[in-house]
């Protein structure tokens, strides 16, 4: 695989605008609480460390599709730290998110580290070390997203998808317990998997296209029809 891949800024203001949109859903104030994201994604970084396997005195393979997963989830931390540092500004959030991206090298406790020449493990160890102090560098978890096969195309559909579905879980019921998860027999998350293949993300309202086919198909379940 090649990796003539970059994140779009089109695709980037899509992640933040649904980021800020799923938090205010958990706390309206979610900006001025300043909660420690970074703090999250140093928990984070640790698991990625366990499902790669770090232990040198036993047989350990790594497991490359939950290590994706888990820098996923980082990037849900890294754009809300990123929103609540810019004060829920999408064009700041942008400018230094792509500013971040650029950066090749890292000085960190007075030690200069080239990140192209890191392992996996050696890019965990690095981010999680500057999560715990408050620091972040989305040219880290670049790097780590291409040691790992993930290309930001991907990360973006899926990143998209999922907080789609976690807000129209939310707006359906999904707190008090009357959001109905199992359509036509299996899990929702299986049908949006099957409403994805059928949209382009390409269309610019690709996430409303999304939250539009989820509610067709929840309205059918709802009435007792199916198909």
């Amino acid at each position: 695989m090649t990796y003539q891949d970059s994140l779009k800024p089109a695709n980037l203001k899509t992640m933040l605008t649904l980021q800020d949109e799923l938090n205010r859903v958990i706390d309206p104030n979610w900006v001025s609480a300043k909660q420690p994201f970074l703090r999250a994604a140093f928990v984070e970084a640790a698991e990625a460390l366990d499902h790669h396997g770090w232990k040198w005195w036993k047989n350990q393979s790594p497991d490359v599709y939950q290590l994706q997963i888990e820098l996923i989830d980082i990037l849900h931390f890294y754009l809300s730290d990123a929103l609540v540092e810019s004060n829920a500004n999408l064009d700041l959030s942008i400018k230094k998110i792509s500013t971040e991206l650029q950066i090749t090298n890292i000085i960190f406790d007075e030690v200069e580290y080239k990140l192209g020449k890191l392992d996996i493990l050696q890019l965990l160890e690095l981010l999680g070390a500057m999560a715990a102090c408050r620091r972040r560098s989305f040219a880290v978890l670049d790097q780590l997203m291409k040691r790992c096969s993930l290309r930001w195309h991907d990360v973006f559909l899926h990143y998209v998808s999922k907080n789609i579905l976690n807000l129209f879980r939310q707006a359906n019921g999904y707190r008090d317990g009357s959001y109905i998860k199992i359509w036509d027999g299996e899990e929702d998350n299986v049908w949006l998997e099957r409403i994805v293949k059928n949209i382009s993300p390409e269309e610019p309202d690709y996430p409303t296209r999304l939250r539009q086919k989820l509610t067709e198909k929840y309205l059918k379940i709802k009435s007792g029809s199916s198909s």
